[in-house]
């Protein structure tokens, strides 16, 4: 091992490690020193090709893939694939400088420009988190600086020979990778992405020269008055046309996700909507059913993966089209270049290792054109086309395409708190693990669950969510926002519950004057006044003291009786578990760990002093203990535990009618959910973009659809003054 010299910060610390390395490598015998000092070009070369396949598989897998797994198996090969390069680039150089060239030389720099074009990275993975994008001006020096010293190799080792010249055309792939790379982490960042939505500034009415026009009338004796006039707001109506091409699977999602995606995009950067977006939006939803319009949002939510995580928004164009040609056609004339030159004074094992880097680089380009052309990019492009040509392309990519393309992981996360407490046991976890990671969440995700979001949960949220959205003002759709069961339990103390009120007085104390009776009075939700208490508690709560009541209380109420809304509630409960458990940071603010730890704790102690083992049986002898007190009395505010808490509003619950308390339990948990959604960032609804997907990030989606927002302004029309002079 050598110590190098670098041009730049991250050759640099490279270097130091190597030094490091070196260190270390003086404990090996001198044989085993000269064959690692002799081949370590050559595995850093294998390791750097064998990081970019790994990223080449995985990467697009990660936007319909949720699993942990997956994310270390990328996180990895990321990180590594710039260091290797980085510190390949850097023995390359140094070599130069202090050895006479000879065709060792010369073939290890011919290796360097597959290095640059590993920096450059694939089209399916530019970032690996939005944090990439905010750092793209650290990536671009280091970037910029690899390529300069890419270009002193290539001079260094120049001697007249075949491999010197066919080395030139080996630059432009990777010259083109790296552009698009900076290119595309800049756009992405958080202050490019904003400023490129901006529109342009509008200085308004020249202020200070109507005053002067004012005061000048004013002076001459004239009587000015300054007359106002709104022209109302034009709302745009941007058609959602049919498309040309029917053959196209999905072409009238694709087009109309790709209309709403362009209106939409500023919730992404956390800017606000127009009036006209909204309007438009709406009345696209209110004419389609829950399937169509979560498929519209799959389609939609591609789209923004792409634009934040890989190089389609950039490629996917004519410029990007021909450099892809240009450096598929470079690198292949380069292998058949390498294939007739006289290769006599090169050894075999950098021969073999050369074909490999040209094949290699080669297949990645295929890759690369296969992603694009079954993209919903180029199918959102066939579909607004109809000829022959067109048909003929569509039917080749079929064949490649096949059973079509997955958008998101379409699964939730579930957990569970009692079954958790149940089954936990030690886990064994290596030291690897113990140091990446902490004990308790190894255990959480052991427990972790998903489940598929099925066609029933999304008519529930797409129903419940259009019905708040008809015949109801912008003003009313901002203060839904703010909804966690507040509107579910309005229906509970509705006129028709009264009208029980009052029949039930009557029936009691007769003598009683009362106000008269209703015909027909029906209750929606027939709850008492004692449990309409403590519903309303449990609402009014913070707001990870209110997922963990309503958990607690769903799964004590589920495993007694069933009826369809009991499933989907079951569903939601444990996903908006899942989300405090497991990502807290997409919900507001709160002490969600120690009143879960609390929870949790006593949960153990209970189950462990009744020896329960049974889920069914560990809630039929929850729903036993008396709350008369409430826990909170006896227990005093030291512990945060809610166990009974959730208990107590179980038996509140189960007061209701089987098929009301499920529907009541439903509209609840649905409203929770949209209220969650709309709480979370923009950039924590980017980021699961990146891990599968998640349900809220939909959710919230929609809801920004049927204008369910905070993120737009009501217009008030444009204001026009003129002077009237009398």
């Amino acid at each position: 091992m050598h110590i190098y010299i670098c041009v730049c910060h991250s050759s640099v610390v490279s270097a130091l490690i190597v030094a490091r390395m070196w260190k270390v490598f003086q404990i090996f015998p001198e044989s085993l020193r000269t064959i690692l000092n002799q081949r370590e070009i050559q595995a850093m070369v294998i390791i750097s090709l064998s990081f970019q396949s790994i990223l080449m598989g995985m990467g697009y897998r990660r936007r319909y893939t949720s699993t942990y797994r997956l994310n270390m198996v990328l996180w990895v090969p990321y990180l590594s694939t710039d260091w290797f390069a980085t510190v390949a680039l850097s023995i390359i150089s140094n070599n130069l400088g202090e050895k006479p060239i000879d065709p060792e030389l010369i073939m290890t720099a011919f290796w360097a420009p597959f290095f640059l074009l590993h920096l450059g990275g694939l089209d399916t993975i530019t970032a690996y988190s939005l944090e990439d994008n905010t750092l793209w001006r650290r990536h671009a020096l280091s970037l910029v600086s690899q390529v300069t010293v890419g270009g002193y190799i290539f001079l260094r080792a120049w001697n007249s020979t075949h491999l010197n010249y066919i080395a030139a055309p080996t630059f432009i792939p990777g010259l083109i990778k790296i552009g698009e790379r900076i290119w595309v982490l800049r756009s992405a960042s958080s202050e490019n992405f904003k400023a490129s939505m901006l529109s342009k500034p509008d200085p308004g009415l020249n202020y200070a020269r109507y005053m002067e026009e004012y005061l000048s009338k004013k002076e001459e004796g004239f009587k000015v008055q300054s007359c106002p006039s709104i022209e109302a707001t034009v709302v745009a109506d941007v058609s959602f046309v049919a498309p040309k091409n029917v053959m196209i699977p999905g072409a009238a999602s694709l087009q109309d996700a790709y209309i709403l995606f362009w209106s939409f995009r500023p919730l992404f950067a956390d800017l606000i909507l127009g009036i006209q977006d909204i309007k438009n939006s709406q009345s696209f939803f209110h004419e389609v059913n829950s399937s169509e319009a979560f498929e519209v949002i799959e389609v939609e939510l591609g789209f923004m993966f792409d634009m934040l995580y890989t190089k389609a928004f950039k490629v996917y164009s004519k410029m990007g089209v021909i450099l892809r040609l240009l450096s598929f056609s470079s690198t292949m004339s380069v292998l058949l270049a390498f294939l007739i030159i006289d290769k006599d004074d090169y050894s075999r094992d950098d021969i073999i290792i050369t074909y490999i880097l040209l094949v290699g680089a080669i297949v990645l380009e295929i890759y690369a054109v296969l992603v694009l052309v079954t993209s919903d990019w180029t199918m959102l492009w066939l579909s607004e086309r109809k000829n022959a040509a067109v048909d003929i392309l569509y039917r080749a990519i079929s064949s490649v395409r096949m059973c079509g393309i997955k958008r998101w992981s379409n699964t939730m996360g579930q957990y569970n708190l009692i079954r958790y407490c149940l089954h936990q046991k030690p886990a064994k976890c290596s030291v690897v693990q113990q140091f990446l990671f902490n004990h308790d969440f190894l255990e959480k995700i052991r427990f972790q669950q998903s489940a598929e979001v099925s066609k029933d949960l999304k008519k529930l949220i797409f129903d419940q969510l259009l019905e708040k959205s008809k015949n109801t003002s912008y003003e009313a759709c901002k203060k839904l926002c703010e909804c966690r069961g507040n509107e579910v339990l309005k229906n509970a103390k509705c006129y028709d519950c009264k009208e029980k009120d009052k029949r039930r007085t009557h029936e009691e104390n007769p003598e009683i004057e009362s106000e008269p009776l209703t015909k027909d009075a029906k209750c929606i939700y027939e709850i008492s006044k004692d449990d309409i208490k403590t519903v309303e508690e449990s609402i009014e709560a913070e707001f990870d003291q209110s997922i963990l009541l309503w958990h607690i209380a769903t799964t004590l109420c589920h495993y007694s009786d069933y009826c369809p809304n009991s499933e989907v509630s079951k569903l939601i409960s444990e996903y908006m578990l899942y989300l405090l458990v497991m990502r807290p940071v997409m919900l507001p603010n709160g002490i969600e760990q120690i009143r879960f730890q609390d929870t949790w704790a006593e949960a153990i102690d209970f189950l462990k002093q009744r020896k329960i083992s049974d889920l069914n049986q560990a809630c039929r002898k929850l729903l036993e203990v008396s709350t008369d007190i409430p826990p909170s009395e006896v227990k005093g505010d030291r512990s945060k535990s809610v166990l009974f808490d959730g208990c107590k509003l179980a038996k509140s619950l189960q007061c209701l009618q089987t098929e009301k308390k499920w529907e009541f339990i439903s509209h609840v948990w649905v409203e929770m959910l949209c209220y969650a959604a709309t709480k979370c960032r923009w950039n924590r609804h980017a980021q699961q973009l990146c891990r599968g997907g998640e349900l809220l990030t939909h959710v919230w989606l929609l809801m920004a659809h049927l204008g369910i927002t905070e993120q737009f302004q009501i217009s008030k029309g444009h204001a026009r003054v003129r002077l009237i002079v009398h």
